[in-house]
């Protein structure tokens, strides 16, 4: 894999409306999930999602975001919600790396929709409950998520209220901030 597939990764604060991601090209991301490491190969992740073109389900996606989010993420043409199996399939005990395992397969999507051309931009600013409940997520099922997945819109068609943020730019800690040989 080359470098710049992870520097060149981003989150959009916007996203070309007139773009649909096709459904090959979502199948092509849920691939990449699907593939993803998993703790006992339990693969404990599940994705409810919805296009632009869904406007009903796509709506109940949007609904659970906080408002900020809303605001660019309308502009997305897909919105997806991780979800987390809570247990394992094999004996019903807890899982305690489902939600390690879910971010793995969520990374992989995002990375997959990078070198496609689009980008996902994860978020954590989204209402657990109302999400259990307008997506009818069960019990023993944990949402993680909320990500949406689009061609990024030009940086000049950005509206004013996310443009500042969309031209901040990147920083990542130093390695030494994080990296410690032998001992923490």
């Amino acid at each position: 894999m080359s470098k710049n597939l992870f520097t060149e990764r981003y989150s959009p604060m916007y996203f070309n409306t007139g773009r649909l991601v096709t459904k090959d090209e979502l199948e092509t991301l849920f691939e990449a999930a699907r593939w993803a490491a998993s703790s006992y190969n339990e693969q404990p992740w599940h994705f409810i999602y919805a296009g632009r073109d869904q406007l009903e389900q796509f709506n109940a996606l949007l609904s659970v975001l906080n408002e900020y989010n809303q605001g660019w993420a309308s502009s997305a043409s897909v919105l997806l919600v991780a979800v987390a199996a809570e247990n394992l399939q094999q004996t019903g005990k807890p899982n305690g790396y489902a939600l390690y395992d879910t971010g793995q397969a969520v990374a992989q999507m995002v990375l997959q929709a990078s070198m496609m051309g689009l980008q996902g931009h994860q978020m954590g600013g989204f209402d657990k409950e109302k999400a259990r409940k307008e997506l009818n997520i069960p019990e023993g099922y944990q949402p993680v998520a909320a990500i949406a997945i689009g061609e990024p819109a030009p940086l000049k068609e950005i509206p004013q209220e996310f443009a500042e943020r969309a031209n901040e730019k990147r920083q990542r800690k130093p390695l030494s901030d994080f990296t410690h040989q032998g001992r923490f």
